[in-house]
């Protein structure tokens, strides 16, 4: 794929038109859509190709595709619009066939359902930040205590409200919920000050010290939006 920007393009219109008076009037049409793309400030998102074709022959001029450059997270689906000139088309149906300079694009709108179907997949659908979790019994309190230091510092957080919910149970929640961050207490827990820090995604787990565990889930978090 070449890219030819309009301060490299002065011999464009010699180098490749040659004595063809068509592919030199073709080359001139290009050379002077880079430089609009330039003024317009998108002529890094422009490339000509000479390999492009379209499989229609009613084009006379400049023929396009608009493809979605992949971002590692959406699929990767090729061209997403495709169209270009046809100042003949329309005139067939006009008056004494009158030339009407006409320009059109067709979307493929399949090919973006695809798209957003996959990014839905990577989106939360959760505003919560941090569950706040327990693997054994008589903990509920313990857990609101947590909740509530998650709350008073601005932190999006939650918990299952039943008195005595499943580890895994907890954990899945999470996984549905696509929340980050899992804040776990326990009897060791309990017993040391401490409170254990699971990054939902990646399952790593960090002990840290009940007194600054906020202060770790934020920077955690952080962590997480970036991984995003």
């Amino acid at each position: 794929r070449t890219l030819w920007r309009p301060r490299e393009s002065s011999g464009i219109n010699a180098e490749y038109g040659g004595a063809n008076k068509s592919a030199a009037a073709g080359l001139s049409d290009m050379k002077l859509l880079l430089e609009y793309c330039q003024l317009f400030g998108c002529l890094d998102h422009v490339s000509f190709d000479l390999s492009l074709a379209r499989g229609l022959d009613y084009y006379t001029g400049t023929i396009y595709e608009a493809i979605l450059a992949p971002d590692g997270k959406g699929e990767n689906v090729g061209s997403v619009a495709g169209g270009g000139r046809y100042d003949e088309l329309v005139g067939m149906f006009a008056p004494k066939g009158r030339s009407i300079p006409c320009v059109g694009v067709s979307i493929g709108i399949e090919r973006l359902f695809s798209i957003m179907e996959k990014k839905m997949q990577h989106s939360r659908t959760s505003s919560i930040q941090v569950l706040v979790a327990s693997g054994q019994k008589g903990l509920l309190k313990e857990r609101m205590k947590l909740l509530n230091m998650l709350w008073e510092n601005d932190l999006n957080a939650e918990m299952l409200y039943k008195a005595n919910p499943k580890l895994l149970t907890q954990f899945q929640h999470a996984e549905n919920e696509r929340i980050p961050l899992v804040a776990i207490i326990g009897e060791s827990e309990l017993q040391e000050g401490k409170v254990k820090l699971r990054n939902t995604v990646t399952k790593e787990e960090k002990l840290v010290d009940r007194n600054c565990f906020v202060e770790e889930a934020r920077s955690l978090l952080q962590g997480c939006e970036n991984e995003s």
